[in-house]
């Protein structure tokens, strides 16, 4: 019996060929908007596969109206905190997601809102946005440099690697602060030092924070 998917959000055409080409029923939300939640619990009936997307919640209501026959929720994003990981694990239905696909894009936007602040660039684009008159002084938008700062990295994962990379570029010092050694070899690799969050703090220039969003 063909495997029919059911895509509940949308997803890079390249996506769904990948699918088709594999000889797999695939019913695919294609609007722009995400799909409500009425539409979503009537489509994803009689799937044995969901791929879905972070505006999807997925929990008891929707598993249930899959059906029995439901093997696998596949989220395409880094995050799973819209799926219901012990309902699935009740009902041995596999979750996976899509780990490491946005570490470097995360990091260029990190790096962006770095400069950003340092260098006041968004209030500068807004006066020109604005056609707003402007006379230049020395003192005028005047923003801060980044080298021989200290970046303070909070989460020393491959994303906060990837940041400090770009930021070593810039010429910034390297601190951060992380439940466990980074390694010796990235710690060599970007002249890092790893301290206590309060010493972060209290020395950084610039901090980025780059952990789960959680409790502790």
């Amino acid at each position: 019996m063909t495997s029919r998917v059911v895509v509940t959000g949308k997803i890079p055409q390249a996506g769904l060929d990948v699918l088709v080409d594999a000889g797999i029923a695939v019913q695919a939300w294609t609007n722009d908007v995400a799909i409500s939640r009425s539409e979503l619990l009537k489509m994803v009936s009689g799937a044995d596969v969901l791929v879905t997307l972070l505006t999807e919640k997925i929990d008891s209501e929707v598993l249930s109206a899959a059906g029995t026959q439901l093997k696998a929720v596949c989220n395409v994003a880094v995050g799973y905190n819209n799926i219901d990981l012990a309902e699935c694990s009740r009902r041995g239905i596999k979750v996976t997601n899509t780990p490491g696909v946005l570490t470097e894009a995360t990091a260029d936007i990190a790096m962006a809102l770095i400069l950003m602040v340092t260098r006041r660039l968004a209030e500068g684009e807004r006066v020109i946005r604005g056609q707003k008159s402007w006379q230049w002084g020395m003192h005028y938008m005047l923003g801060a440099g980044i080298q021989q700062r200290r970046l303070g990295i909070i989460g020393m994962g491959a994303i906060g690697a990837a940041t400090a990379r770009r930021a070593r570029a810039f010429g910034m010092t390297i601190a951060y602060t992380n439940r466990s050694m980074a390694g010796v070899a990235l710690e060599r690799e970007l002249e890092m030092e790893r301290m206590s969050l309060d010493d972060l703090l209290a020395t950084s220039d610039v901090v980025s924070v780059h952990c789960p969003s959680n409790e502790s």
